[in-house]
């Protein structure tokens, strides 16, 4: 694994052994950044189900502000602190070692610009988390969400002002991007074509 581009490109990644850890494909990250581009310069990042930290570490290169990144494991906690010191983005970065849950009700409305999720497929968890960071709040304005799934995942319907974008499906995996607009934006029906 290693950073695609940005400040850190070409850096190589630690990675973790264990079945739960599937990392996301190279080329599977490089077409989500292609998609995102411009979403991410000077936003809050939000890695939940981070595994090694890559989606987190990758905005970070591309010129994000700060990332939070999110795992149950130990071993892909350490992992993400030898990656995020290697990659020089220890100071802008927080690592915890927590269920997605418990940290979704802890962190405050409006927190983030970009949220990944990357739960093990075939577990309902992505479903889970998107409705309850929906619920929640998590997203400013104009704020991002980046789903990972399995092509057959069922997600929930945005509620508020959050609307589905785009979808791209490479192999088994299924990208969907969720956008949070506002007002007279959120009427215009072209916005999945924005993203």
């Amino acid at each position: 694994m290693k950073v695609i581009t940005g400040s850190a490109r070409g850096r190589n990644l630690v990675s973790v052994e264990g079945l739960e850890t599937r990392p996301t494909s190279q080329r599977t990250k490089e077409s989500i950044f292609n998609s995102i581009q411009f979403d991410i310069e000077g936003r809050r990042v939000l890695d939940l189900f981070a595994g090694t930290g890559q989606m987190g570490i990758e905005a970070l290169s591309r010129g994000a502000e700060s990332a939070v990144f999110v795992d149950t494991r130990r071993d892909c906690a350490a992992a993400i602190r030898k990656n995020l010191e290697h990659t020089k983005f220890l100071d802008v970065a927080t690592v915890e070692t927590t269920d997605f849950r418990n940290y979704i009700k802890k962190a405050p409305p409006e927190s983030f610009g970009l949220i990944f999720l990357d739960p093990p497929y075939e577990t309902g968890m992505l479903k889970q988390a998107v409705s309850q960071i929906m619920r929640r709040d998590l997203l400013y304005y104009g704020g991002l969400i980046v789903c990972e799934g399995d092509r057959d995942d069922e997600l929930p319907e945005p509620i508020g002002a959050y609307t589905k974008g785009r979808e791209y499906v490479y192999g088994r995996t299924k990208i969907t991007l969720f956008m949070k607009i506002q007002g007279e934006e959120h009427e215009d029906s072209g916005v999945s074509g924005q993203l």
